[in-house]
């Protein structure tokens, strides 16, 4: 197709779009403006807000991300991006939806990773 531009599993921003006058880190969850969830795929260091330097972040795909402690999750469980927090959560009430749950996890104060499925949608 003369039209198509690429897959859109990994996709390019401005650190601008996920942060001010931070560092972008490899492996942390970010949630863009507009709704779009997704995890750096390398860390990118920012030094002055506007420096113009872009990151790549995984739209879609598994990752095992910081949860909400002593919450219990079922597979195919419908997950939430905490912003407050940068954790997933299973509460729905001011949180994004990111995809749902992979692993089942216990609901134990000690168990702070879940394995989630990107959506890849905004919301």
């Amino acid at each position: 197709m003369k039209n198509f531009v690429a897959q859109s599993n990994v996709i390019t921003v401005p650190t601008e779009a996920l942060l001010l006058g931070d560092s972008v880190i490899g492996g942390k969850g970010y949630l863009l403006s507009g709704g779009l969830f997704g995890v750096a795929c390398a860390t990118v260091e920012v030094t002055d807000i506007g420096q113009g330097k872009d990151c790549s972040i995984a739209v879609t795909g598994i990752f095992d991300l910081p949860k909400q402690p002593s919450q219990a999750w079922s597979v195919g469980t419908k997950v939430y991006w905490d912003a407050a927090n940068e954790r997933a959560t299973t509460t729905a009430t001011g949180n994004t939806l990111i995809g749902i749950a992979m692993q089942a996890t216990g609901g134990t104060a000690g168990e702070t990773i879940g394995r989630v499925r990107l959506n890849g949608v905004a919301v």
